[in-house]
């Protein structure tokens, strides 16, 4: 009988690539992990990991169960889900990731509405960039996600369903008295002499800004580096940068302007989940919810736009 306790471990470490993580995102001992993972092996009579040094790597018999385990999960899930809401109602844990710019306009949006139409639905709202949701949602650590379709990062498989929710357009972000202001949409060549506020290097924003920057003939001078957007709108109202940010993550109480790009940039903004897990009541509440938003100017429908594809990033 294999344990589903165990399975989860085996498909996280497929995830994640280490014990170690394994352990830190179960808030475990490695050796806990290690030693669990040794009864699987007793278990299925398989070898399932393969040691070299003080690393270990799935065999193809570990790899098998590891994305058979998924499934089997999300099954047990569904059971579970479906044996306490004979009524439909929506019932238990969903864990909802979405990246920080959507956290505000959608996520807690949905998480309220819930609470009033659901209230036996707990929805546990998690912050994941695009190239951490992906991986969360097939290890099972998120239900539902909130993400970009243009994130190359992540196969876009039959064993996950996508519901577009709109574009959202990348955005030249000044402070309110800057001379730019004055244009209806800016050239980033026009910005060359600025100075800029970045996220951190490797995340979407850093390296989208180094990307548009160079295909304008520049390198940035940057003169901070923070993870949260609202840090990024502090430093820019001060008057001492200018950014990008997707125009999601500007809200009208922070003094700046926007202004969008004399060639368009967007990204894709979708919902996506596991193939069959929209059977579960709870989950399809949840995507409704999202779906269900106050209308936001900057998500438009979702349909391609004109512009520059972002093919490589996320959100």
């Amino acid at each position: 009988m294999l344990n589903s306790g165990r399975l989860r471990l085996l498909s996280l470490l497929e995830t994640l690539g280490t014990v170690r993580a394994v352990a830190e995102t179960l808030h475990l001992s490695a050796s806990t992990v290690s030693q669990q993972l040794a009864v699987l092996e007793t278990e299925t009579h398989c070898r399932l990991l393969e040691r070299t040094g003080r690393k270990v790597r799935l065999t193809p018999a570990g790899l098998l169960l590891a994305r058979r385990g998924r499934e089997i999960l999300d099954q047990m899930a569904e059971a579970e889900a479906e044996l306490h809401a004979l009524n439909d109602e929506p019932i238990g844990t969903v864990r909802l990731g979405a990246f920080q710019s959507a956290i505000y306009p959608l996520a807690v949006p949905a998480a309220t509405r819930l609470a009033t139409t659901h209230p036996r639905l707990h929805l546990e709202l998690i912050e994941l960039e695009p190239h951490e949701s992906g991986p969360a949602l097939r290890s099972g650590e998120a239900d539902v996600i909130v993400t970009t379709t243009d994130y190359a990062g992540l196969s876009w498989g039959a064993d996950l369903e996508i519901i577009p929710l709109g574009t959202d357009p990348i955005v030249v972000v000044l402070p309110p008295d800057h001379p730019l202001t004055g244009r209806t949409t800016v050239n980033l060549a026009a910005c060359a002499e600025e100075t800029w506020a970045c996220d951190r290097p490797r995340s979407y924003m850093a390296d989208l800004t180094v990307r548009l920057c160079r295909e304008s003939g520049f390198e940035p001078r940057v003169a901070c580096r923070f993870s949260n957007y609202l840090m990024l709108l502090r430093h820019v109202e001060s008057g001492r940068s200018i950014t990008l940010l997707p125009a999601l993550a500007i809200t009208p109480d922070h003094a700046v302007a926007t202004r969008e790009l004399s060639t368009p940039v967007h990204r894709n903004v979708a919902i996506a989940v596991r193939r069959g897990t929209t059977r579960r009541a709870a989950v399809h509440a949840v995507i409704a919810a999202l779906r269900d938003h106050p209308e936001l100017p900057a998500l438009s429908a979702p349909h391609q736009r004109p512009g520059r594809e972002q093919g490589g990033f996320g959100a």
